[in-house]
């Protein structure tokens, strides 16, 4: 009898519910390390990248030269697209400042509204995928549990009908149906971990982004990379924003 015991034993014996379920957690837990991998080839990207695509650009001899080493550089586009941004935006206030809408708006407010709004989708890009990762990591568990519990349920109505009811017929369906909730934290735990480490790395990749943003704001302002000292009470009020 134990012979017949198993994924396979439980999978034939299973209903259309139980099938539904084990298919939903086999979706899952394939996106969810399709997510995972490639996540985690970009954070190995990013920084192998982004310490020599700022190098590049605070070596380089003007503006100009400065965006296209970044370019060249920053293979993930996330510090591209900032020096981009505050560079086109302080090019473009000095043009037509006095012609346009913002004409009352100096130079520092208009370069810290860029940075700040490239900050924001720079977040988003980076944070694509968590909650589809914190999603699974909450609800797998909860969705193999619900099929465990309708398969102990589907086995006891198949042995409703019988006069003797034996210890073996029992353990085996109600084990088999136990599958479900190994198969739902199987799922589940992968996704939980590399939430949490993915979180952490996002925290780093921002810091970065949040300290060139600094110093490109007050190059782009003053002429002069910012101090260590300085504060751009503007960008830390983005930065609080987000973690709120």
């Amino acid at each position: 009898m134990h012979a017949n015991l198993g994924i396979v034993h439980f999978w034939a014996q299973a209903d259309a519910v139980n099938r539904s379920v084990a298919v939903l957690l086999v979706v899952l837990s394939v996106v969810s390390w399709y997510v995972m991998l490639g996540k985690l080839a970009v954070y190995a990207r990013t920084r192998r990248c982004h310490k020599r695509a700022l190098e590049a650009f605070w070596s380089a001899a003007n503006l100009p030269a400065a965006i296209e080493a970044i370019r060249r550089e920053d293979r993930t586009g996330i510090l591209a697209s900032l020096a981009v941004t505050g560079a086109n935006t302080a090019e473009l206030q000095r043009e037509n400042a006095a012609c346009s809408i913002g004409a009352g708006v100096s130079a520092s407010e208009a370069v810290t509204r860029s940075l700040r709004s490239q900050i924001v989708e720079s977040q988003a890009r980076i944070e694509s995928g968590l909650t589809f990762l914190a999603s699974v990591g909450s609800t797998a568990p909860f969705i193999g549990l619900f099929g465990t519990v309708w398969g102990i349920y589907h086995a006891l109505v198949g042995l409703s009908g019988a006069t003797q009811v034996v210890l073996d017929k029992v353990a085996g369906p109600v084990g088999e149906a136990l599958i479900m909730t190994a198969a739902g934290l199987f799922v589940a735990i992968p996704a939980v971990l590399a939430y949490n480490a993915f979180t952490r790395a996002n925290r780093l990749t921002l810091a970065h982004l949040d300290g060139f943003a600094h110093d490109l704001h007050a190059y782009l302002v003053t002429g002069r990379r910012g101090r260590p000292g300085d504060k751009l009470v503007e960008l830390d009020a983005a930065r609080g924003a987000r973690t709120a």
